[in-house]
């Protein structure tokens, strides 16, 4: 039997260290004990909808090493099926996060087996998917795949387009949902302020622009509607973009229209910054309530 819930990208442990500040060129800076947290764009989409109570699988790469053992326990142990998630000849992928005070971070991604995700994976598991939700980290050539695929087998597609990259008009046309956050959004249109409804020209039928702390837009053919986050105090945002897509993807997979997905993204991707790490901020359903 299919997940209903297909996310295609990267699984990565995030190695996350606590700062003061962030270095600058040349400068070394020391920061707080190295944490080993299971991680990667792909992985938490999948852990934050398994948590609240999807059948989901993911198809992605790990390495043959202690890093990928402990993704693939982490997968299993949330409720996402990992029977797609291959062991190549490669290293773990790997993210250096580095958090400050006020829950801020940045990430240097080092890919690794996720390079070696190839566009026939997702072939097997696709058919009897709902929703495909594809996450870059991972190819370009894999993601592009998985999208045309979809939309043949008349899957609902969703596209969180971050690390932001330019992405085949075939894969754009007709994709359902294309989700960035206003950094990729400005990016993609080449202009600031962002006007989310000219997002709807490079292709799909949707789009939603998250914001942080003030939300998210979402923009369709017949206008766009602004989604309020409510104000908390943030300890670590790590994931909480990934949260938001995994809760997002939930709801569609379960008949709720983009604006109501996307209240609920902003609501689990809320109470994910209050918490430290990706995977282990997400809330399980019975939180959210």
């Amino acid at each position: 039997m299919a997940a209903q819930v297909l996310v295609v990208g990267s699984a990565n442990v995030d190695l996350a260290v606590k700062a003061e500040r962030r270095p600058q060129g040349g400068e070394t800076v020391l920061g707080a004990d190295t944490e080993v947290l299971p991680g990667g764009k792909g992985a938490n989409t999948a852990v934050a909808a398994a948590k609240l109570g999807a059948d989901v699988a993911l198809v992605g790469a790990v390495g043959d090493d202690s890093f990928g053992t402990l993704l693939l326990e982490s997968l299993r142990d949330s409720g996402v099926r990992a029977d797609h998630v291959r062991t190549v000849d490669r290293p773990t992928g790997v993210a250096y996060i580095t958090v400050t005070p006020d829950g801020e971070n940045s990430i240097l991604v080092s890919p690794g087996a996720n390079r070696a995700l190839c566009p026939e994976a997702v072939a097997a598991a696709l058919p009897g998917a709902r929703v495909l939700v594809a996450s870059m980290e991972v190819p370009l050539s894999t993601v592009e795949h998985a999208l045309v695929s979809a939309k043949e087998a008349g899957v609902r597609t969703v596209l969180n387009l971050s690390p932001v990259a330019e992405v085949a008009e075939q894969a754009l046309s007709g994709l359902d949902v294309l989700l960035v956050n206003q950094h990729e959004a400005a990016w993609l249109l080449g202009a600031e302020p962002v006007d989310a409804m000219r997002l709807l020209e490079l292709g799909p039928k949707a789009a939603v622009v998250t914001k942080g702390a003030s939300g998210a837009v979402v923009v369709t053919g017949e206008g766009s509607s602004e989604i309020r986050a409510p104000k908390v105090e943030a300890v670590d945002t790590t994931g909480a973009g990934d949260a938001f897509a995994g809760a997002f993807s939930t709801a569609l997979a379960r008949g709720a229209n983009i604006v109501d997905a996307a209240t609920s993204g902003v609501k689990v991707a809320t109470m994910s910054v209050r918490r430290r790490g990706a995977q282990p901020s997400y809330p399980n359903a019975a939180e959210l309530e």
